[in-house]
């Protein structure tokens, strides 16, 4: 029986030779998927009290689900998407830690406390994630401090750190040429990289990756980019991305403008240098105090139970004054 449940596990947790993309909550290859990690305390159940519940959205989900299990769990879309990251083609727990021929890159303004002592007092306030090979792969944007582990832990985990807090995680999955513009943007949110491996050839296709993990960033102005990327399956998205000498408010210096819309932005309460809702230009700006998913079961938290980050072009559901609901 012992044996029978360790072949089920494994069963489980095998993903394909070659495909490098993000995994759903289906355990199946998805174009992107959203996840959002609840705070602590914001649902039912013991693992809600200990902040690992999420919800989950991706292109067939039909809008927003409760997640598959723990955020913990590399049976989840994010444990999962992440897992080649940690195996290797011998072993899935011990051994030369990631795929042979796969390409990383993991950055984190706040990185994970074994990946050593770093300074980012001068980096972007930016974390992600970059797996990529031969046939593409996917860019994970997220909000989660100390996350992911490095590869040479060899095992996917969640922060003990990340649980209090709401997080969100956004992975899309990539053809090969679209990394050319992702490694560019980089250069202008100068992400601090605090574990990385580069197979010469990927070094040369992309030397923007290179001089990222050197930690170069663009020289010269203009000191913001806009780019279209066009996911596996033929989403588009649009990415915006600055560098420090921009010197005006994401949002309302540029974004609202760009789109052309009124944006609701959600970010974290307890940083520094807070700006207030801004309605002086022609797009308006306005803070997000409370979010609430849909249905009976909700949850409905407030931003300061919130570390994550993003911004929706209104008009959203809007319930109780400046409270959204997704």
């Amino acid at each position: 029986m012992a044996a029978l449940s360790h072949l089920l596990l494994a069963a489980l947790l095998w993903v394909p030779v070659g495909t490098l993309t993000c995994y759903g909550d289906s355990g199946r290859p998805v174009d992107w998927f959203v996840v959002y990690k609840l705070p602590a305390h914001s649902g039912p159940g013991d693992a809600a009290q200990r902040g690992l519940l999420y919800k989950y959205l991706d292109q067939d989900s039909g809008g927003w689900r409760d997640g598959t299990g723990s955020i913990n769990s590399s049976m989840g879309a994010v444990g999962r998407s992440l897992l080649p990251l940690y195996q290797n083609t011998t072993s899935q727990v011990k051994g030369p830690p990631a795929e042979p021929g796969l390409s990383f890159l993991l950055y984190n303004d706040q990185p994970p406390k074994s990946s050593g002592s770093w300074d980012s007092s001068s980096r972007g306030h930016t974390k992600g994630v970059l797996l990529l090979d031969q046939e593409g792969g996917f860019w994970l944007i997220h909000s989660v401090p100390n996350f992911p582990p490095p590869a040479s832990s060899a095992v996917y985990s969640w922060p003990p750190s990340a649980e209090t807090y709401g997080q969100t995680l956004l992975c899309v999955s990539f053809p090969l040429t679209q990394f050319l513009d992702i490694s560019r943007q980089l250069t202008y949110t100068y992400p601090l990289v605090y574990d990385h491996r580069l197979k010469e050839d990927f070094a040369q296709k992309f030397p923007h990756l290179e001089e990222v993990v050197k930690g170069h960033h663009v020289p010269q102005g203009p000191w913001n980019n806009s780019v279209t990327l066009t996911s596996r399956a033929g989403a588009t998205f649009q990415s915006f991305a600055k560098f420090g000498n921009f010197g005006d408010d994401l949002y309302s210096g540029w974004l609202a403008e760009a789109l052309g819309s009124n944006l609701q932005v959600q970010f974290w309460q307890k940083s520094p240098g807070i700006l207030p809702s801004n309605c002086s230009r022609v797009q308006h700006v306005l803070d997000v105090t409370q979010i609430a998913f849909s249905g009976p079961a909700g949850p409905t938290f407030s931003t300061t139970e919130d570390h994550s980050k993003w911004t929706g072009v209104l008009p959203l559901n809007k319930r109780r004054g400046k409270g959204v609901e997704i």
